[in-house]
């Protein structure tokens, strides 16, 4: 089946219609707390980094840090990896802009006027209209920032989405049938090389994540990428034993399927 991933204005119940549509159609969902209990497995450190992303964009500063990088792959490669399952739902998170080279991906967008959100926001927060249309600004703005910093587009640009939908103008019944038939006609184009794309774009996230999170290993500069059936790295490090150590870590943490090393000295 298609994978479903689903962006959404803060206060647009986009969430809600979300959960709703994944106990509908029979898939898994995945959302921001499903994620941050796998990162939590990982350590205090990342899950310190995903909270904080709910309160902040990150700085200029933070997008080049090392341990920004190493949480960014690490989400990254958590949400790869829930893809590479069947019948699957996966909230928010920039998984729109992660997966838009992979064909039977569908990507959805819930919206609403800005007064319809404040509406909702003020009787679920228990907040007067002023703060409500505070919160939905902030928010929105650093949901837009995060994913400029990450994956260099603009989050209400239209054309990353397949379907985009004003709750207020359309029923539960009519967004659940366009849904419906908007994932049979991305079914067919789940194949046998789409599938393959993704699993080679998971475990490249993987290694990548893999060393980026090693607090033994440090790169200033590193790219993981599939190319074919082989793992690409290129960086910059600073020695031969440095590039050994990066080298032998990708080789073990990409198992079976082949690396090229394409590292240079700073």
């Amino acid at each position: 089946m298609a994978i479903l991933t689903i962006s959404r204005q803060h206060g647009s119940s986009g969430k809600e219609i979300g959960r709703d549509i994944a106990l509908e159609i029979g898939y898994e969902y995945i959302d921001r707390e499903r994620l941050l209990k796998d990162i939590r497995a990982k350590g205090k450190d990342w899950e310190k980094w995903e909270k904080e992303f709910e309160e902040h964009s990150p700085t200029i500063w933070e997008k080049y840090d090392w341990s920004f990088k190493g949480f960014v792959a690490l989400q990254q490669s958590l949400i790869l990896d829930y893809a590479l399952n069947d019948r699957v739902l996966i909230m928010g998170r920039g998984a729109n802009f992660l997966l838009q080279d992979i064909p039977y991906v569908l990507k959805a967008r819930f919206e609403a006027p800005l007064e319809k959100r404040v509406d909702m926001v003020q009787d679920r927060e228990n907040v007067d209209r002023a703060m409500a249309q505070w919160m939905i600004e902030k928010l929105d703005k650093q949901y837009d920032g995060f994913i400029r910093s990450v994956y260099n587009a603009d989050w209400n640009a239209r054309v990353h989405y397949d379907l985009i939908f004003d709750v207020t103008l359309q029923s539960a019944d009519m967004i659940m049938t366009s849904f419906k038939a908007a994932l049979l006609e991305k079914d067919p184009l789940k194949t046998e090389e789409a599938i393959k794309v993704l699993r080679m774009k998971a475990a490249a996230k993987g290694v990548k994540a893999g060393i980026l999170t090693n607090s033994k290993l440090f790169i200033p500069t590193l790219d993981v990428l599939p190319s074919g059936d082989t793992i690409v790295l290129r960086g910059i490090v600073h020695n031969p034993k440095e590039h050994k150590s990066i080298e032998n870590e990708a080789r073990r943490l990409a198992g079976d399927i082949p690396v090229k090393c394409e590292l240079h000295y700073r």
